[in-house]
């Protein structure tokens, strides 16, 4: 039975400590097995660590911030196209919240054109030619819907379940349920590649309420992974070694007289600080890659691009990482639509196709999902004095996922004939955390940790399903 559990079962906290301590993790040098406890976290249930057969075991997400253009990218509308300019019916608008423009604006078709891609025949814009060429082995699902229109309180949706700061994360969630499979890497990395960080902060790869071991950590592209994980100048191996076991000793005697699970966190932090040393460098260092993997990227070692990064997520997930999580924070076009969407395709489909096509042919795509996709769409209306921008859109949006056991070349749900509003097999963000949940073998309805005298769990209490139409 692991810490969570006994957690769950006990009152007093600081005999749960001594007890757990001493059975557990031993005393003195037990500070290494306390912080591989630490760090695997499971669900807190009897049951097996998968509530059924998973179908993934990783997840990379391409989490696309701002809200990229889905009737630019993926979502082609003809009557759009034929009505752009004219005002929208009354019907569609009656009750709509925008967060910048009048809902009653015009109408503005899609400024780039669509073709079809591959033997499925899915239509796509022409700004997507790299994702084209693996559209075969993706699903795009066309009818998402959330209940946000403003970034921060939408990417905490799509990131925790909930608008409210202090939840735990999809990521932290995975880890927690499943644990890592690296001893010498975080089981939860994030990353940011655009302008700047996400609106939501890092409450978007927090932990909220569990176990700080589970939180999300932020590598960067360049330099040192970690800041201040290289050693200073006369410090060696053996030095910090003794250093560590001397701070873990403390907190170990620490944690068995006050019970607070966070010292066991602290703990954990020092012993995965030391291993990482050795092995973030090499995992992080991209000139070990054939030049023709590279180029498929589009990534230069050294060099900082979306391109890159996806490549350092394909290696984390080989080094067994359980969750890789890309934010690139670019897609907020209120004007100047057609000039900086392009210059985001430009920057970000390469990459994000050769992610596909490098997990396929490694035999890693069966069991790695990856998801891409923003907070929210964007409205099928103009905004701005140039008529070249779109405002915040919750009522329809589009993303894709490939591989970890979802249908190949699918295109699921649809939206109304202007793009408004999702009308065939519809998907909630709630609906979303579930099915990837259920690719991992988690039940979303099972997985749940004990907080303030709540079940809580990623999905909350509202009404979610797995979209089992989606799976393969």
């Amino acid at each position: 039975m692991n810490c969570q559990s006994h957690l769950h079962q006990q009152s007093d906290p600081r005999l749960l400590a001594r007890r757990w301590f001493l059975q557990q993790c031993g005393v003195g040098l037990g500070s290494i097995a306390l912080a591989q406890a630490a760090g695997e976290s499971r669900a807190a249930s009897s049951t097996a660590v998968h509530h059924h057969t998973p179908r993934a075991k990783n997840v990379i997400f391409l989490f696309m911030a701002g809200g990229p253009s889905q009737v630019e990218l993926f979502d082609y509308k003809p009557d759009l196209q034929k009505f752009d300019g004219t005002t929208v019916p009354k019907h569609l608008i009656e009750g709509y919240r925008a967060a910048f423009i009048n809902p009653s604006s015009k109408l503005m078709g899609a400024k780039f054109g669509f073709k079809r891609y591959g033997q499925s025949g899915t239509q796509m814009s022409e700004l997507l030619p790299h994702l084209g060429d693996v559209v075969d082995d993706i699903t795009l699902v066309k009818s998402l819907h959330t209940d946000a229109f403003n970034h921060a309180p939408a990417q905490l949706l799509m990131s925790t379940g909930s608008q409210q700061f202090g939840k735990a994360s999809l990521g932290a969630w995975t880890l927690y349920g499943l644990g890592s499979e690296s001893q010498n890497l975080p089981g939860f990395v994030v990353f940011s590649t655009g302008k700047k960080g996400p609106s939501g902060g890092a409450a978007n790869w927090g932990s909220g309420f569990l176990p700080t071991t589970n939180q999300g950590v932020p590598f960067r592209t360049s330099g040192d992974p970690v800041l201040y994980l290289s050693n200073p100048d006369g410090v060696d191996r053996r030095q910090q070694r003794e250093t560590v076991d001397a701070v873990n000793q403390l907190n170990a005697a620490h944690l068995a007289a006050a019970g607070d699970p966070e010292i066991a966190t602290r703990i954990n932090s020092y012993e995965m600080a030391y291993r990482m040393q050795a092995t973030a460098p090499e995992a992080m260092d991209l000139a070990s890659e054939p030049q023709h993997i590279l180029e498929m990227y589009g990534a230069e070692p050294g060099k900082q691009s979306f391109g890159a990064t996806c490549l350092l997520a394909r290696r984390l997930v080989e080094r067994g990482v359980r969750f890789v999580e890309i934010f690139h924070e670019a897609w907020d076009q209120h004007g100047n639509l057609k000039i900086d969407l392009g210059l985001n395709c430009q920057r970000t489909d390469r990459g994000a196709a050769a992610l596909v096509k490098d997990l396929k042919q490694r035999g890693l795509l069966d069991d790695t999902l990856v998801v891409w996709g923003g907070e929210f769409g964007r409205t099928p209306m103009v905004e701005g004095g140039g008529f070249d921008g779109r405002d915040h859109h919750p009522n329809a949006f589009t993303m894709w996922l490939a591989g970890g056991g979802v249908k190949a070349g699918h295109v699921h749900g649809g939206t109304d004939e202007l793009g408004f509003n999702a009308v065939e097999n519809p998907v909630h963000i709630r609906d979303l955390h579930a099915t990837i949940l259920h690719t991992l073998g988690l039940d979303h309805e099972r997985l749940s940790f004990k907080s303030q005298g709540l079940d809580q769990k990623l999905t909350g209490v509202e009404p979610a399903r797995v979209v089992t139409e989606l799976l393969a």
